[in-house]
């Protein structure tokens, strides 16, 4: 087999793609891959081409050989014949890896490309397209893609093939040379006409497939408040008619679809009998000899493998512009939050996070509680803090705007643990350390602070545990805990927790509570809750009412001084 270079997969960086029409997109792609490519076409045409002069070889023995009763030159054709076998199955093998590489590249860019969009413009996206026709175009559309590059040597080797096989053809016939030369295109041309309604059917599909995923995916997600509400009957009705369009849309694209493979089978055999016909009548006629009827017969009989992989790369291609499509309706969502075009460098500490429209002030080395009156106010703020909304004027680090540095540099500085924080597939131990930075030793620390150490204890594998999609191995409570060792394991400068304890009991509360200002000594945090038990170890409370700092202070004093604040953190009714 042939040895490339080994290239791991994702790359590093995938680059920026021509998002200006999806053939320009799968342009870029193979300009990415171009000497891949150029090496797997060189063998696609090795490949093909020695399969159509095997007949010329075979024919050439039966003349030269048989008929003229000459075993030394028929020993030499049949070695000939012999030695385009092995060239063939070299080719062959050769191709098949260098197309399987083009696939996966292919495929692999374009998935990276949709996963870094993702991250980039985070809820901006779903805005937009269901996180169901997300995974879709990830899932198919993607792949689809990959396969026009797969399929791209054996279309070069067919094209090649069919000028091969037509010149030779001319050098003994003038008559069927012209006939093939001339025949195969006219016969491939045929199913132009079905490529318009092959692309609008296959378009239609896939509107409909990602619509149905979308609905399963917001489904299962809900299933919980479907059964508390009784709701399921209706979310399974219209799962059913979703799923019955895709049906219908499905069987659409079968017509122009079958038509096209239909063309595979029928317009080579109307040409290969045509080609029969006229050889053995000169044959009879004694201008061809036997063994070139037997050739022209297999050039014939050969022929239909380069017209139905010109085809079958044609329905490929039509899949792949499709999906391009898809991909490029992705990546044209634009973030809600955009970097400037000349950021400022990140300073090298923080020593004030300030945000002058709430009064917020964060000092460095600090533990401060936000008390607000909702949590959706809360998380607003830690939002506006974080800069994951359009509008952050008068948020300041270090007395300098925060859109004035680069986005990258803010999420990596600057961390906030939403109120339901997800956990990933994947093992324990890079679920915690993404970066895989921090060793077990600081992982541990880190988990006895949160109080998971028991979470750890009950797994068999420890941090060599495969954590199951969405966490859901894990109690609610646990999923918080986890959730919160990973987001003090970032070692943020400034850490943002909205409401990290709701889902855990007071005892455990407690614990984490005592702990929460040693492992983040000397860095700042910022913890919105209303739980009596954290605001009791924190420096100072920020009491927030209608979106600006009303009262400050420990948490002793606002009990003691605000009646609002004291109904709110002990749940007194007002």
């Amino acid at each position: 087999m042939l040895h490339l270079p080994y290239r791991e997969l994702p790359v590093d960086d995938p680059g920026a793609p021509d998002t200006r029409s999806p053939l320009r997109y799968l342009a870029w792609l193979a300009r990415h891959q171009r000497w891949l490519l150029t090496l797997n076409a060189l063998f696609g045409i090795g490949w093909m081409v020695s399969q159509a002069l095997v007949w010329a070889a075979v024919g050439a023995a039966i003349d030269h050989g048989v008929v003229r009763r000459d075993t030394h030159a028929l020993f030499e054709w049949v070695a000939v014949v012999i030695a385009l076998g092995l060239f063939q199955a070299a080719c062959g093998a050769f191709r098949h890896q260098l197309a399987v590489t083009n696939w996966m590249n292919a495929t692999y860019r374009t998935i990276q490309l949709i996963g870094r969009h993702v991250s980039t413009v985070g809820p901006a996206l779903t805005d937009e397209i269901p996180a169901g026709d997300v995974v879709n175009t990830v899932a198919a559309d993607a792949m689809r893609i990959g396969s026009s590059y797969d399929s791209f040597a054996r279309f070069s080797g067919a094209v090649v093939s069919w000028i091969v096989v037509s010149l030779i053809l001319l050098a003994t016939s003038v008559q069927l040379g012209l006939i093939v030369l001339i025949g195969v295109p006219v016969l491939g041309s045929l199913t132009t006409p079905l490529m318009r309604p092959l692309h609008r059917t296959q378009a239609a599909q896939r509107e409909a497939a990602g619509r149905l995923a979308a609905l399963g995916s917001d489904t299962v997600a809900g299933l919980r408040i479907l059964r508390g509400v009784g709701g399921e009957a209706v979310f399974l009705n219209n799962y059913r008619r979703q799923s019955q369009r895709v049906r219908v849309a499905g069987t659409r694209i079968a017509t122009p679809q079958a038509a096209l493979e239909s063309g595979q089978v029928l317009l080579p055999a109307v040409l290969t009998g045509v080609v029969t016909f006229l050889g053995a009548r000169d044959v009879m006629n004694g201008s061809l000899q036997p063994g070139e009827l037997v050739a022209f017969f297999g050039y014939s009989t050969f022929l239909t493998t380069p017209l139905r992989t010109a085809i079958e790369y044609v329905i490929m291609s039509t899949r792949a512009y499709v999906g391009a499509g898809r991909v490029l309706r992705i990546l044209a969502i634009a973030p809600h939050v955009r970097d400037r075009p000349d950021p400022e460098p990140w300073p090298e500490t923080v020593e004030r996070l300030e945000d002058e429209r709430s009064g917020v002030v964060l000092e460095r080395g600090q533990l401060v509680a936000l008390v607000t009156e909702t949590a959706d106010e809360a998380a607003q703020l830690g939002d506006r803090l974080g800069r994951f909304v359009a509008d952050s004027s008068g948020v300041l680090i270090n007395g300098r705007a925060i859109d004035s540095f680069a986005l990258s540099d803010v999420r990596r500085h600057v961390v906030v643990s939403e109120i339901e924080p997800r956990l990933f597939s994947g093992e324990l131990r890079y679920e915690l350390m993404p970066h895989g930075v921090a060793d077990d030793a600081r992982i541990e620390t880190v988990l006895g602070a949160t109080s998971s150490l028991d979470v750890l204890d009950a797994l068999d594998e420890g941090l060599s545990t495969v954590v199951e999609e969405r966490g859901r191995g894990f109690s609610g409570g646990q999923r918080q805990r986890l959730s919160l060792a990973r987001a003090i394991l970032t070692d943020a400068d400034v850490l943002i927790l909205i409401e990290p304890t709701s889902a855990v009991d007071t005892h455990t509360e407690g614990r984490i509570a005592a702990r929460l200002h040693e492992v983040r000594r000397g860095a700042t945090t910022l913890v919105a809750t209303t739980s009596p038990l954290l605001l009791d170890h924190v420096d100072r409370v920020l009491f927030v009412r209608d979106g600006h700092v009303v009262e400050s202070g420990t948490h002793d004093e606002l009990i003691a001084r605000s009646s609002r604040y004291r109904q709110i953190v002990l749940r007194e009714d007002g």
